[in-house]
């Protein structure tokens, strides 16, 4: 087997910086996607619903949800880098108001999947998230590097 980048970097650097001109607070959200990928596809997935949900409840109103949308961004930039690998993740980003059905089936698709390519979905979206932390640090207002 033959390594291929698939762009990861410019990704993650793509990423961040539409959440940076969506909302800098959002970048906060990137440290927290990378330690999620321990817990699975399934979690990492939920997380943008889990912030959607929270700004549905008025906690924290816009900021959380430029959170979802940036861990939303994460994920679609997942699927199409294992599009290109052979490998098919639903594709669904959906808002707080899907109903358990919809939100269930798309983690049935996600448990369902081969173990290698759970394996493979992983390690890529460990590698992206690494990279969106990397971008993040050095492109978050303040940081002395975004001049």
């Amino acid at each position: 087997m033959a390594w291929h980048p698939y762009d990861l970097d410019r990704l993650a650097q793509d990423i961040v910086l539409k959440a940076r001109q969506r909302d800098p607070e959002s970048l906060n959200q990137a440290h927290r996607m990378r330690a999620s990928c321990a817990y699975g596809l399934e979690r990492f997935w939920g997380e943008h619903l889990r912030l959607a949900r929270k700004d549905n409840d008025g906690d924290k109103g816009k900021a959380d949800n430029d959170k979802a949308a940036f861990v939303g961004d994460v994920w679609r930039a997942l699927v199409g880098v294992l599009h290109m690998a052979g490998i098919t993740l639903p594709d669904q980003v959906m808002d707080a108001n899907r109903s358990e059905a919809d939100i269930l089936d798309v983690a049935e698709r996600l448990w369902g999947l081969e173990k290698h390519d759970q394996q493979a979905a992983l390690a890529v979206l460990t590698n992206l998230c690494d990279a969106v932390v990397w971008w993040t640090q050095r492109l978050k207002p303040g940081s002395g590097r975004d001049r």
